[in-house]
């Protein structure tokens, strides 16, 4: 009989060899699974495994050695590692503290200079290491307090005292102390480099020069005196220049954070915004929280657009930060820029009052005056900025909106004549408000300010007295001959004599001690103005060596080619300006009409010479180049027009006479 269950219900024959297979195959694979797990865990336990601690003498002769090395961020590892393994080690805490104090941080020396006070360190022997703590802090007074703590010939007290003592305002003195100091120990690399710094801050750039250079001989491989030397070249030479410096300082220790500071400035200066990104970041990773690494990225988000996140990063970087020029610079902008035109004008106004001759800063506090509706106060500020005879346009027009928001229609209708005609003149510094008896008063008070004297000297200009201006300028030169500000103000008067032949050369002396952009444009100026164009296209060509990123310099670059006969030259110089400028700067898109107009394009220098005509239809540049523009263009009765208007503007001019000829033939 058949079989009652169903097919499906029955019992299958098992397959034993099949099983068997795969049994083994999953055995095999679950043990390697297992000694790749065994393998992973042991990795693991080895990795969380407490490094051993090296022995607290081998770690302190680690950190004596990189001390030595110039390396002071390993010197003060090794130095946290001997503490660690002997917490009462003495020496290993005194070497902290000056790891700490080579590395720019105030605080944590002072904190570790009062554990050794416990561990029994004499206070004399520490008073000058204490001195050096309060004045990286910003306490001059506490560090000569300190100072006068010290044992007798303590070097660090003696730096610390004359530091001090030039930031309490009396450079001279600081100075004296480190002299005298020096005589007797020619071989204090830190002292030499100390006196380097106190002449490069007091604006006295050849003392500075042969401080840096003979503080980096006698310690080649300290970061400390080859990053002063960095910072008097970019003064001195340029942008450019610097960064050897720079990064040989950043090669001794790469995590220096002085060296990383100056290096990120320099960078961002340069336009090399991703770079100075690394290094800022490089700072912080350093040291965090450190401000200016703080306000350099917040440099970086303004450039970007961002003034919420460039105002956050102020924030964090604390009241430290907040009163220096940069970042009330930056601070006033974001203000400005939000609507909040009161917070913008208090804080502009605080940087106005600390730098009177500041014209930048005049211009944007005048502009945020107005915005705020006090044009009064705006005509305070711009008022000297527009007796100047090279007033910008921008700021002859901010200051006739403000008298006519006064009801001065005729003031202000004057300013925009003024406006429209453009710059009469050279750039030169700020008439001065006060009588000469006045300021020779002030200068008398005290003799040892040469600010005081250039003060005398410009009330001189101002009074007519060229002539005595010129004697006291050659004074204020002798008793300061490697200040830049002495040699611009003799350059200055004997330009304001028309003397630019014997000005040329005073101006090139200043500026083989700081050659900045005001002091190139004096240079470039001067040179053309004595017939002497090549000596003028080296000064530019040598300043854009260091500043290639510098608006001003290759816009009058593109000019002096144009002039020179290289048009197609000139023209792409011109047009990377604008691109990056804008279309509201009159003499540029002037300079760029003519350009076109050499090239024979005449179509496109139209259109430049129409947008400049139309920005500034006094200006008789601009009259000028829309003349040429015309020609080129093949319309001589309008160019001959504007030639006409051009000359009547400036009847001296003999550049637009020949024009004016040319086009009458």
């Amino acid at each position: 009989m058949a079989d009652p269950r169903y097919p499906m219900l029955r019992r299958r024959r098992r397959r034993r060899g099949m099983r068997l297979r795969l049994s083994a195959f999953t055995r095999a694979r679950a043990v390697a699974l297992g000694v790749v797990l065994l393998v992973l865990i042991a990795a693991a336990a080895l990795a969380l495994r407490p490094h051993a601690r090296p022995a607290p003498a081998q770690a302190l002769a680690d950190a004596r050695t990189a001390f030595g090395l110039g390396n002071f961020s390993a010197a003060r590892n090794h130095a946290l590692a001997a503490l660690a393994g002997d917490p009462a080690s003495r020496p290993a805490m005194l070497l902290l503290a000056r790891s700490y104090l080579r590395l720019g941080e105030g605080a944590a020396a002072e904190g570790t200079l009062a554990r050794a006070g416990k561990l029994g360190e004499p206070a004399a022997t520490l008073a000058g290491l204490q001195a050096q703590a309060r004045l990286l802090q910003g306490d001059p007074q506490g560090a000569l307090d300190r100072a006068d703590q010290a044992v007798a010939n303590d070097g660090d007290a003696v730096r610390a005292r004359a530091r001090a003592t030039a930031l309490g305002g009396d450079a001279g003195q600081g100075a004296q102390l480190l002299t005298d100091w020096i005589a007797a120990h020619p071989d204090d690399a830190l002292a030499v480099m100390d006196f380097g710094r106190i002449r490069l801050d007091a604006g006295e750039l050849t003392g500075a020069t042969q401080a840096a250079a003979r503080a980096v001989r006698l310690a080649p491989g300290d970061p400390g005196p080859l990053t002063l030397q960095a910072e008097v070249v970019r003064t001195r030479y340029g942008l450019t220049a610097a960064l050897p410096w720079f990064e040989a300082a950043l090669q001794r220790d790469a995590y220096y954070t002085p060296a990383l500071i100056g290096y990120a400035a320099t960078l961002g200066e340069l336009g090399r915004n991703f770079d100075l990104l690394d290094a800022a970041r490089a700072a912080l990773a350093a040291r965090p929280g450190h401000p200016q690494a703080l306000y350099l990225q917040a440099v970086l988000a303004a450039r970007a657009g961002k003034p919420g996140l460039a105002r956050a990063m102020l924030y964090h970087a604390g009241g430290a930060l907040a009163a220096t020029p940069g970042a009330m610079l930056l601070d006033g902008g974001a203000d400005l820029q939000a609507g909040r035109y009161e917070g913008a004008t208090g804080t502009w106004r605080r940087l106005a009052e600390a730098q009177p001759a500041n014209l930048v800063v005049r211009r944007l506090l005048g502009a945020a005056m107005l915005r705020a509706g006090d044009p009064a106060g705006a005509l305070d500020w711009l008022g000297p900025a527009i007796q100047r005879r090279d007033a910008d346009a921008y700021t002859l027009t901010l200051a006739a909106r403000a008298y006519e928001a006064r009801g001065d229609r005729l003031t202000a209708g004057q300013l925009l004549d003024r406006a429209a005609r453009g710059a009469s003149d050279s750039a030169g510094g700020f008439a001065s408000d006060d009588t000469v008896g006045t300021l020779r008063a002030a200068a008398a008070g005290d003799p040892g300010d040469p600010h005081a004297l250039i003060e005398v000297i410009r009330g001189q200009l101002s009074a007519g007295d060229t002539a005595g201006a010129i004697a006291q300028a050659r004074v204020l030169v002798a008793q300061s001959p490697g200040a830049p500000p002495a040699q611009l103000a003799l350059g200055d008067t004997l330009a304001a004599a028309g003397r630019y032949a014997e000005a040329a050369p005073v101006y090139a002396r200043a500026a083989s001690l700081s050659f900045d952009e005001a002091t190139m444009l004096r240079l470039v100026d001067a040179w053309g103005r004595a017939g002497r164009p090549e000596q003028a296209a080296a000064a530019l060509s040598l300043f854009l060596e260091q500043n290639p990123q510098n608006l001003t310099a290759q816009g009058l670059r593109g000019r002096l080619q144009i002039e020179n006969g290289e048009a197609d030259a000139g023209i792409e110089t011109l047009e990377a300006v604008r691109r990056i400028a804008g279309n509201r700067d009159a003499a540029l898109l002037a300079d760029l009409a003519r350009g076109y107009a050499a090239t024979d394009d005449g179509a496109i220098a139209r259109r430049y010479a129409r947008a400049a005509y139309a920005l500034s239809p006094m200006n008789p540049g601009v009259c000028d180049a829309y003349a040429l523009a015309l020609a080129a263009d093949g319309d001589l009765a309008g160019a001959r027009q504007l030639a006409t208007k051009a000359l009547a503007l400036a009847p001296g001019d003999p550049r637009l006479a020949a024009h004016a000829r040319a086009l009458a033939r």
